[in-house]
Parts: structure tokens; sequence; C-alpha cells
């Protein structure tokens, strides 16, 4: 009979032990959801004050920060560099002509060699069509500028528009010579 009293009285001391942890555990429910409620109420009162301050705002001084926000600052109108004129009308161009270049040839390099071989028969093509001095290693510099030759980038694009292994078989370019020797390659109109 001592253990049947025994087991009832464990049985009713865990009793009180589950009816205490289940009264601690509500208690932190409630506390949780009573901080839940004080955050809500406080965002609220935020919103609140901040709609009342944009109330208080007379038109006038609304009127006067939008008129701020559209003007550019003095910084942003600085940085704009000044307008650059065209070079075209700067120089005076002596000689103009129109070639079709053929680049055939530059297919029977091994693909990846084809675009850089097409655009170095342009430039020996031009060099040797409008006359410019091919620069030699041996010779000693001059005190003149050597002449020359740029190509634009538009027929640059041209060039590797089908990439490294596909340059086109030829171009129509345009060859203007300066009054100081110095030759631009711009792709022909209608290119």
């Amino acid at each position: 009979m001592a253990n049947k009293e025994n087991k009832g009285i464990r049985g009713r001391s865990m009793e009180k032990e589950d009816k205490e942890e289940t009264g601690k555990s509500e208690e932190k429910q409630e506390e949780l959801a009573e901080a839940a409620e004080e955050l809500e109420l406080e965002e609220e009162a935020e919103i609140e004050e901040a709609e009342e301050e944009e109330k208080e705002i007379p038109a006038e001084e609304a009127e006067a920060e939008a008129k701020e926000e559209e003007m550019p600052t003095p910084v942003e109108e600085e940085a704009k560099p000044p307008p650059k004129k065209e070079k075209a009308k700067e120089e005076e161009i002596v000689e103009e002509r129109i070639y079709t270049v053929p680049l055939g040839k530059a297919w029977i390099m091994p693909p990846n060699k084809r675009t850089p071989r097409a655009v170095r028969m342009l430039r020996s093509f031009i060099v040797k069509h409008m006359k410019l001095e091919a620069r030699k290693e041996g010779e000693a510099e001059e005190e003149e500028e050597p002449k020359r030759l740029t190509i634009s980038n538009e027929v640059n694009e041209k060039m590797w528009e089908r990439g490294i292994e596909k340059p086109p078989r030829k171009i129509r370019v345009r060859a203007a010579k300066d009054k100081e020797g110095n030759v631009t390659v711009y792709l022909a109109e209608g290119d």
C-alpha cells in the first residue's frame, strides 16, 4: 500500500509541476502579446506625427522645396564638359578619296587571326594609296612629326561586326588627308 501512496504523491506533485509550467508559458505569451501591441501603438504614433508635420508645412514652403528639387545643383553644371567642335570643320581636307578595299586574302589566315589581319591589310592599303611615308626602324627620327593614319570607330566596328573569325571580304571607305598630311579613314556614305 505504501507503493500506491507513493505513486499518488508523485502523481499529484507532477500535476502541480505541469500546472506551474503551463502557467509560466501563458505568462510569457501574454508578455509577448503586450510587447507586440506596444510596438504597434508606437508605429501608429510615428505615422500620425509624420502626417501632422506634412500638414503643418504651408503651401509656399512646399512650392519652394519642389523648385529646389527641380533645379540642378551648381556642381552638376560644372561637371558638364564644354560643347566640342567637330574636328572635320576645324581640319582642312586637302584630299579625299573613296576606296573599295579587298580583304579576301585575310581568309587565308587561321580563324582566330582573320580580323586582325584584315585591319592590317586595310592600314597598308591606305598607306600605299594615300602616299603616306611608311615608318622604317632604321631611320632616325626627324624633327617633324611622322604622318599619322587614323581609322575611325565606325570602320573598326564594321570590321569586327561578325567577330574575329569572319571579317568582311571587302569594305568601302573614305580616306581624307588634311593639310598636315595626316589621313583619317571613315566608312563610305551609304554603307
